[in-house]
């Protein structure tokens, strides 16, 4: 499946981005055009930023996988 075909199900989720130049990053998926992605990133203490990235870039999207087996303290 084409990373651009998992986008209505990812929609309002937390995913990871991978770019095509190696690099990644992580979000929440906020909305997608025909020709660019937005991404709600946490910067530092309770900032947030909505970044957009051109699909040009993106080599692929990944939804976050469920928490295995967690720890209560």
């Amino acid at each position: 499946m084409q990373w651009q075909q998992k986008i209505p199900y990812l929609l309002n989720q937390p995913i990871g981005v991978s770019f095509a130049n190696g690099t990644g990053t992580s979000g929440v998926l906020c909305d997608a055009t025909d020709r660019t992605l937005y991404v709600l990133e946490y910067l530092y203490h309770s900032q947030f930023a909505l970044k957009q990235y051109d699909y040009a870039t993106i080599q692929d999207i990944h939804g976050f996988p469920a928490c295995q087996n967690p720890q209560r303290y």
